[in-house]
């Protein structure tokens, strides 16, 4: 007999958080049996009140139960909202309708803010996300960070199963104010914390050093001063083990850095036209060689891009993708049908969304739309919001309400569930588990509108 969808996505957490042997049984009660590797077992019982289902997962042994102990923290939060769901009587826990509400505790930052976008990052190493969020846009401001205390929100406002999770402390991310829109997070000095590049508006974009405690330094400044940057991706294009920096300017040239392995940059190729008006970038194998390469979401009546990488991160050779008259304000990169080869999410502004499917040799010939024909969308960020196994569509709206696009199998058909107001402009959104129920949240970047995060969860629930 098949597993249903509740037990592939619990079994897929047990590979996730464990990938060792592992005995689970689930009656009336719940048996988890933990092998210490020397032959010693302990045995969890936890009771539930009902369910038909049982199975058993067997992979190689524990190591020490020491390490074991460690990962019981996240592994038991999995557990509470498996039962909190069988205890109510729901044969599938992961596949019931989901829905996307804000919390007192998710606000980041003043209404006054003119947010262009929002990185998920453990900014701090202590295990959970914490939020840059990117400030300005054309008129300067102070970029911010929202640090994630861990703490137990109020109960009043969390999701079953979750409930970890507070934005209760925050400070700039360094003393400058800028014209900001993106604020990518990554290790590019290899000192084991999360640095963040700044892309500014016609100003030149910014290094900040992590601390190692979550504090960040300037350390410099990369790219021209009159360069009207919308995008930066951060990337390994030459193979060499350490994060390379993308940017995309509009109406000029877009430029890759190289890493030297220790922050360094020197200046790479220029890819696209030269005078693209690329807003938003994706990083993906697509013509699946072994490299990365880009896709350039170009507004102005101009058409999309992908950038084939050499293996030099070199990006002479192109192809369009879409009609050409879209005025795409973002894309993303996934395996929407599951069939094994990365497609292209692209979202545009006074016409519907669509899936650009690839076939693996870089080339994308089918595609389905989604969305509103009318729609005004500005962001995308993907995940598999319902844990069945698909990756599923965020868009970010203006004057309309945002929305979550549920795949209903083989990327050709979505169930959208809306979230927010219509009155947000959301330029941004990222996806992330700030509150540790193993479902992804969802942050915005609002302009002159308060950011914040929703929170997944079960429909029907507060």
């Amino acid at each position: 007999m098949g597993r249903s969808r509740s037990h592939i996505a619990f079994l897929m957490m047990m590979e996730n958080e464990f990938g060792k042997e592992t005995k689970i049984e689930v009656w009336r009660s719940l048996s988890l049996i933990l092998n210490s590797g020397t032959g010693e077992f302990v045995h969890f019982l936890i009771f539930v009140l009902s369910t038909s289902s049982n199975f058993t997962v067997i992979r190689e042994k524990f190591q020490p139960i020491e390490e074991v102990f460690c990962k019981m923290k996240v592994f038991l939060r999995w557990v509470c909202l498996c039962l909190f769901t069988l205890s109510f009587g729901s044969n599938d826990a992961f596949s019931q309708a989901r829905s996307f509400g804000q919390q007192p505790d998710y606000v980041l930052g003043l209404r006054r803010d003119r947010s262009a976008s929002l990185t998920f990052a453990d900014v701090d190493n202590d295990g959970d996300l914490d939020v840059i969020v990117a400030n300005g846009r054309h008129w300067p401001q102070s970029n911010e960070v929202f640090i994630n205390t861990g703490e137990p929100a109020d109960p009043e406002h969390i999701a079953p199963g979750g409930g970890y999770g507070r934005f209760t402390l925050g400070y700039s991310l360094g003393d400058e104010w800028t014209t900001s829109y993106a604020v990518p997070a990554g290790d590019i000095d290899g000192d084991g914390d999360l640095d963040v590049l700044v892309g500014n508006d016609r100003s030149p974009n910014m290094i900040y050093r992590n601390d190692s405690t979550g504090r960040f330094e300037f350390a410099g400044n990369l790219g021209k001063v009159a360069d009207l940057t919308r995008d930066i991706r951060l990337a390994d294009l030459d193979g060499n083990g350490s994060l390379d920096v993308v940017v995309a300017n509009r109406r000029a040239e877009n430029i890759a850095y190289l890493n030297d392995g220790q922050g360094h940059f020197t200046v790479g190729a220029v890819f696209g036209k030269g005078n693209d008006s690329t807003i938003k970038l994706a990083v993906g194998d697509l013509d699946e060689d072994g490299d990365l390469d880009l896709v350039l979401a170009n507004r102005d009546g101009q058409s999309n891009m992908v950038c084939f990488n050499d293996a030099k991160a070199g990006f002479d050779e192109t192809r369009l993708f879409g009609p050409g008259d879209d005025e795409t304000l973002a894309v993303a990169v996934s395996d929407m049908d599951s069939d094994g080869h990365l497609d292209i999410i692209a979202v545009n502004s006074g016409s519907a969304n669509a899936v650009y499917f690839g076939s693996g040799n870089g080339e994308f010939e089918r595609s389905v739309t989604f969305g509103r024909p009318d729609g005004q969308t500005f962001s995308v960020a993907v995940a598999d919001f319902d844990l069945d196994g698909d990756q599923d569509i965020a868009v970010g709206n203006v004057a309309m309400q945002n929305g979550v696009f549920f795949n209903q199998g083989g990327g050709r058909d979505f169930q959208e569930t809306r979230f927010g107001t219509a009155e947000e402009i959301t330029y941004w959104l990222a996806t992330g588990d700030v509150d540790g129920d193993g479902f992804p949240d969802i942050g915005v970047a609002n302009s002159d509108g308060l950011n914040g995060i929703y929170v997944n969860r079960v429909s029907g629930r507060r």
